[in-house]
């Protein structure tokens, strides 16, 4: 469950497009250096270059599970601020595709919602450099979402 708390700092931040408290409580996000921010009605995420992710140095390139990470992350983080899930996303399957290699630059991804379920959501994420047309991946994720639970009429007003 997403405790009352985490609901309320999740609702100031989109309020207000700043997500770096609710990122300040992932230590994974921390770790790679994720940000987020808000584009118009949408979200971008960004991976900024950073040296601790290289895993290739003679190119360099951005290490395959960092780029994996960073778009697995991108879509559980845009499932929990624009659903309505009582509960965080929770990872059933995650498949990417490596296009290119992940130069050391930032690298940029986009989520997109492609079918919501009752209990299952499928996210698209595409990640990019440079050029939004030429990405460096793409993946799929299956997330399980807990729905929020109605409140029992009792037929009664509630008690203060």
């Amino acid at each position: 469950m997403i405790p009352h708390e985490v609901r309320q700092q999740l609702n100031a931040a989109h309020a207000v497009g700043d997500y770096r408290p609710l990122l300040a409580l992932i230590p994974y996000a921390g770790l790679i250096g994720i940000e987020c921010e808000r584009e118009g009605d949408d979200l971008l995420f960004r991976l900024p270059a950073s040296q601790d992710n290289i895993g290739n140095p003679l190119l360099p390139a951005i290490h395959g599970g960092v780029i994996a990470g960073f778009m697995e992350l991108s879509a559980a983080l845009y499932l929990l601020i624009f659903s309505e899930s009582a509960s965080i996303p929770k990872i059933i399957d995650f498949s990417i595709d490596y296009l290119r290699a992940g130069h050391f630059r930032d690298t940029y991804a986009q989520c997109q919602l492609w079918r919501q379920g009752r209990r299952v959501t499928n996210v698209a994420i595409t990640a990019w450099q440079g050029d939004r047309q030429s990405p460096i991946a793409t993946a799929r994720a299956h997330f399980k979402i807990e729905p929020e639970k109605p409140l029992k009429s009792s037929g009664q007003p509630p008690s203060e």
